[in-house]
């Protein structure tokens, strides 16, 4: 049987959600079945889900550490953002390959969503943890707070784009 030919795939909406459709063919060219492969291309609430859950997994054993407190209230505040910028490279990187190679043409606002929601609702996430547990100061030094979201947040966008990938 030959490989199918990755230009004759095309995308279709089955069930509601998208999928490439590649043609297997035979010997003589022929179609004998298709390939039906989940094309994760969209940002739907069960995937906002995967993305709580997922930075829940690492925020909250971080957001439970003295360490991650202090290395926060340490840091300078360009380090700290650029912390942030390498999370939203890392996110960006792992969404990309696992999502969006071979299929970025026509998805690029779906893929730019997907990133900067996946960095927003993690930091919610440790935004709304350390609030609970009360070091966020945001009356008397919202800068520290600030920087105490962004590096927990760090590993927690990392477990949150984990848990999006999982179908």
């Amino acid at each position: 049987m030959k490989e199918p030919d990755p230009i004759t795939s095309t995308i279709k909406r089955i069930g509601g959600h998208l999928h490439r459709v590649v043609p297997i063919l035979d010997d003589a060219g022929e179609v004998i079945n298709y390939a039906v492969q989940p094309l994760m291309v969209e940002f739907k609430p069960r995937d906002i889900a995967q993305v709580v859950v997922g930075s829940s997994i690492l925020a909250i054993p971080v957001a439970f550490t003295g360490e991650a407190w202090d290395l926060a209230e340490q840091l300078p505040i360009t380090n700290v953002l650029g912390l942030a910028g390498l999370s939203l490279l890392f996110i960006a990187c792992f969404v990309f390959f696992n999502f969006y190679r071979g299929a970025l043409r026509g998805h690029v606002f779906d893929f730019i969503k997907r990133v900067l929601a996946t960095y927003i609702i993690s930091a919610a996430v440790v935004a709304l943890l350390l609030w609970i547990i009360q070091k966020t100061p945001w009356q008397t030094d919202w800068l520290l707070s600030v920087k105490r979201i962004i590096v927990v947040a760090f590993p927690a966008c990392m477990s949150a784009s984990l848990a999006d990938s999982i179908k």
